[in-house]
């Protein structure tokens, strides 16, 4: 395997995006573009972007603006882009995926995105899904348009007074509804995290600044405005109705309501005419599934759908 480092001029005219492009000793047979979440970075997919470039799959993946190291400074951890800052993550998404079939033109592209990631590849599915081979959407979950707009009305006053780089802990813990005060959220029982039930990921997650840092109104308002854009009708019709989907989860992951977010997403998706989609959670896992000890039942999963849909897109051409 060789693993290269790249920087991408990103869209917002100032950030360079850190791009990692992992690629196999054998004739590859697929890209995947891996999305990260909110407040970490894409190096803790390592191990999963390792086990895939085993299989065959060149494996891109990059830094949000805002995150790990595509920032100009640490102290812009959590801010997006001065303005519209949800689109600005697509638009850089775009510009990933863009760098990567330059590279490899003929090969099968599929996406993967976690937590936040997944609401932004959803939003980008409505967008920019056309020659894609398929997109594996890990952790989601819903909120209904009241509770998002309710909350963008909030930070938007409080941006107004403090702006938009204020770090507000009322807004952060505002965001962690029911589901989640069945666990811990703070770092100080790791073995009953809403982030997953290894008590070592853990450790790592919460010694390491960049997982650890609040997020600024701005990129408060960057996911609330993707997760209310996803919850449309109007965009959900968007996505093409002939692209392979997988929806996986947790069935204790707090982010998409303990499986009932999930399933809600994988129905109105049915509703919009959606052909090839499939949803699976998985018992006795939370939100990050791909760091559960039993991790690789979810490694095995995802890589037996890929070559599922590879054959399938195989013999439809």
């Amino acid at each position: 395997m060789k693993k290269k480092n790249y920087s991408i001029p990103s869209c917002d005219g100032k950030t360079a995006l850190h791009v990692i492009c992992r690629i196999p000793d054998s004739e590859p047979k697929a890209v995947i573009q891996i999305i990260h979440g909110m407040v970490e970075y894409i190096e803790r997919y390592e191990d999963f972007a390792k086990f895939l470039t085993d299989q065959g799959y060149v494996v891109f993946g990059h830094d949000h603006l805002g995150h790990g190291q595509s920032v100009t400074s640490i102290e812009n951890w959590g801010y997006v882009a001065d303005s519209r800052p949800a689109d600005a993550l697509i638009r850089d998404i775009h510009r990933v995926r863009s760098a990567a079939q330059s590279l490899y033109p003929d090969l099968p592209y599929y996406m993967l995105g976690h937590s936040m990631g997944s609401y932004l590849l959803r939003r980008y599915l409505s967008l920019k899904a056309e020659g894609l081979k398929g997109a594996i959407i890990v952790g989601t979950g819903q909120e209904n348009d009241v509770t998002t707009t309710a909350g963008l009305s909030m930070i938007s006053a409080m941006a107004k007074a403090k702006g938009w780089h204020h770090r507000s802990l009322k807004i952060r813990d505002m965001t962690y509804t029911a589901p989640y005060k069945i666990y811990d959220l703070n770092g100080i029982d790791k073995s009953n995290s809403w982030i997953c039930s290894d008590p070592e990921i853990m450790e790592k997650y919460y010694s390491d600044p960049r997982c650890t840092f609040t997020f600024t109104l701005n990129g408060y308002e960057a996911l609330l405005t993707t997760v209310r854009y996803v919850n449309q009708k109007r965009n959900i019709n968007k996505i093409p109705k002939d692209l392979p989907i997988l929806l996986v989860s947790g069935e204790l992951d707090p982010v998409g309501n303990l499986g009932k977010g999930v399933k809600y997403v994988y129905n109105k998706y049915v509703e919009a005419g959606i052909k090839d989609i499939e949803c699976h959670l998985f018992p006795d896992m939370r939100h990050e599934i791909l760091n559960e000890p039993a991790h690789s039942e979810v490694y095995s999963f995802i890589q037996d759908w890929i070559n599922r849909t590879l054959v399938y897109n195989y013999e439809k051409s």
